[in-house]
């Protein structure tokens, strides 16, 4: 499959000729309109053709249809990434090329991830060792989303695999409200309030949404409250200000993994064990974030970020009942400066630091028979996690069409343990990495790009992968498994980016995105037992090719697909059987599949509005992933599936007097075919039979209608 992507990449530029009746710039600009595109995961504002990473960016009418309850539903097309939502509510698996490929399974893995870094208006969701959890994220708040496959590390620090960085500031010319209500299969009911208003020469944006299903599955019924609010406004001409609040009361029970036969079978049906202990998430947590940009002149700016981030979690896991109490601070400071150093040469320099601290106490309960929290205090912790970063980057331009930039970040990444019943477990360990990078992209045209970079990268192990292993008793030696290092990786990337306007015919603008990358990776933390403890493997090389494209035309003509294949194989790994109760016998998985990531995946969609009078749009989308392996030995393979969706929805506002109206109908898997979405990496073998599948919801329906101000 890669040699075909590599075929593919060779064969674009002729399609760019075929296409391409005129230069793009004598394109009639009343037929076709290419508005620039900038991203600012990036740490400052750049044109997608000039930054040398894999980007994809997701604007709000590409939202305006989707459920919007998980993160998931924003970034399961884009190429390189791997999105599966494990029971329908936030807890979301996401997967970058293959960074975050273990966040799966038991343990505190349900509703986070690993290995990839998430900003919401900035702020980071990612807590300072790396886990994220997606309380916090709705897709009704969002405006966009911006996402970064290539490696991040330089810029963004541990867990920098990937970037997701979404904006909830909405660009609006005059004040408006909208309600929206939907409804659907498996008891989904889900209503969302936006408004907004120009206060001078403050903008105030409010969302507000609740949501709750009873799921596809016994056990996984859920529901969230949210509000977001942000406050933007400038101070002069030089001072911009912003103020950024969002609160969440999240909670969803788990259903837990099935047996093949059990998903095969009773796909409905929920983990005897789980339901018995009545496993669960109840999370409430709230956030607010204050931001400062000022510009000194024309050449150099300032800009600082401070966000405090109380949480107060409880669980019902592995037989105890967990009370957290944590809070999540922190903040950055960023310098930048742009400047010519000859008529051909200009340059711009970005550096800065970033501090996350996060800490609390955890009380472990016993659990009753009634999965209520017990009498017996059986464990109290306090956990600290502290991330400190310094980076720089430097970037030339010459010209209008060679950039090159070089950067480098140094991260510190601290851990304090404290038992409170027992301070001989008490312990601390620090890891500290320098992660280079360099890029450089050549623009053949003004929305034509060729890039090549090379990055390090670091992610250190989660608080709760750093718990030793628990394989002969309780931990009785130390709070922090001495085994375990951080993740370091090196990535070499080439990759191409055009957006081509069709002068004459059906169709208007021609776009597509390729990159390939090669990824090494040292001490590959791996999850054991369905992620109640974890080690360190040897090496590991991901190697993958990713491909978007899409052709817009007439009538909201509108085709697209992405496809992604990667080869991700064990190098070096010897693991000691002791813990499969082998003492005496070691494994060697040199050569096998990394569990957890599949080698191909792909979507493809089509859409248009079927009677040109009328403003309806129909669309039909087909999602597929090949099998692959959960486990490190490659004996348990979750099959290959596809998914066909559809959905008819409003093609513009329909206007209802002063008000406007949009709606949407979706059916998702309408073939109602029973298969795999999700499964636990190295999971529990029970009676000899894996315990790691999670079914995914059959046929589902969506009704969506939204009725607010007139946006025209």
């Amino acid at each position: 499959m890669t040699r075909a992507i590599l075929v593919i990449l060779m064969l674009l530029p002729l399609a760019s000729t075929a296409f391409s009746q005129a230069p793009a710039d004598s394109v009639d600009t009343a037929r076709v309109k290419l508005p620039p595109v900038k991203v600012t995961a990036t740490r400052q504002a750049t044109s997608t053709f000039a930054a040398p990473l894999a980007v994809t960016v997701i604007g709000k009418p590409r939202l305006e249809t989707k459920r919007g309850y998980s993160l998931d539903d924003a970034v399961s097309n884009v190429p390189g990434v791997f999105a599966q939502s494990r029971y329908g509510a936030s807890d979301v698996r996401i997967t970058i090329r293959g960074f975050g490929a273990r966040g799966a399974g038991d343990r505190s893995n349900a509703g986070t991830s690993r290995g990839i870094r998430v900003l919401i208006d900035g702020i980071p969701e990612t807590e300072p060792d790396g886990r994220t959890s997606f309380d916090l994220v709705d897709l009704a708040a969002a405006s966009r989303v911006e996402i970064i496959r290539s490696n991040a590390s330089a810029l963004w620090g541990n867990a920098g695999g990937g970037i997701i960085d979404i904006s909830t500031v909405p660009e609006f010319d005059r004040s408006f409200a909208s309600v929206q209500q939907m409804a659907g299969s498996h008891g989904f009911f889900r209503t969302a309030v936006n408004a907004a208003s120009k206060l001078g020469p403050a903008s105030l944006a409010v969302t507000f949404t609740n949501t709750m299903q009873d799921g596809y599955r016994d056990h996984s019924d859920s529901r969230r409250a949210l509000v977001n609010a942000s406050l933007t406004t400038t101070a002069g001409d030089a001072t911009r200000l912003g103020l950024f609040i969002t609160a969440a009361n999240d909670l969803f029970h788990i259903p837990g993994p099935l047996t093949r036969a059990e998903a095969d079978t009773a796909p409905r049906s929920a983990n005897s064990t789980y339901a018995a202990r009545d496993e669960r998430r109840h999370n409430r947590l709230g956030r607010v974030g204050i931001s400062i940009g000022h510009d000194f002149d024309t050449v150099s700016s300032l800009s600082g970020m401070m966000y405090v981030n109380p949480k107060v979690l409880e669980r019902s896991e592995r037989n105890t009942y967990r009370d957290f109490n944590r809070y999540h601070l922190g903040g950055n400071v960023v310098y930048r400066a742009q400047y010519r150093l000859s008529p051909r040469l200009s340059a711009r320099t970005v550096s800065g630091a970033d501090f996350a601290h996060q800490n609390g106490t955890i009380l472990f309960y016993s659990l009753t028979p009634t999965g209520t929290r017990g009498t017996e205090l059986r464990e109290n912790k306090g956990e600290g996690a502290t991330n400190t970063g310094l980076f720089a980057q430097q970037e030339l331009d010459f010209g209008l069409r060679f950039h090159v930039e070089a950067g480098a970040r140094w991260d510190r990444i601290h851990y304090d343990y404290r038992s409170f019943i027992d301070p001989r477990l008490d312990a601390a360990r620090s890891f500290s990495r320098v992660s280079p990078k360099i890029g450089i992209n050549y623009r053949a045209s003004p929305t034509h790009s060729f890039y090549a970079n090379f990055g390090g990268g670091v992610e250190a192990p989660a608080g709760n992968e750093t718990d030793p292993a628990s394989t002969f008793g309780q931990d009785t030696v130390t709070a922090i498994n001495p085994l375990l290092d951080p993740i370091h990786s090196t990535t070499y990337e080439v990759g191409t980016k055009h957006v081509l306007a069709i002068p004459t015919g059906s169709f208007t603008l021609f776009s597509y995105d390729v990159a390939l990358y090669s990824t090494s990776v040292t001490n590959e933390i791996v999850p054991y037992r369905g992620g109640r403890f974890y080690f360190t493997a040897g090496r590991v090389r991901r190697q993958g090719a990713e491909l978007s494209a899409s052709l817009l035309g007439n009538a909201d003509l509108e085709i697209a697909g992405s496809l992604t294949s990667s080869r991700n194989r064990y190098l070096t790994y010897v693991v000691d059987s002791v813990h499969y109760g082998s003492p005496g016998r070691f494994a060697d998985y040199a050569g096998n599949d990394v569990a957890g990531i599949p080698s191909l995946y792909y979507s493809f969609s089509a859409a248009r509005c079927p009677i040109t009078s009328v403003p309806i749009r129909a669309q039909i989308a087909v999602r597929g992933v090949g099998d692959y392996f959960v486990d490190d030995a490659n004996n348990v393979r979750v099959p290959a599936w596809t998914s066909i969706a559809a959905t008819i929805s409003t093609a513009r506002e329909i206007p209802l007097g002063s008000l406007g109206m949009r709606a949407f109908l979706t059916i998702d898997n309408i073939t109602d075919r029973n298969y795999i979405g999700s499964a636990f990496v190295n999971p529990d073998v029970v009676n000899g039979e894996p315990v790691a599948f999670e079914p995914a919801p059959r046929r589902t329906v969506i009704l969506s209608v939204a009725i607010g101000s007139r946006t025209k």
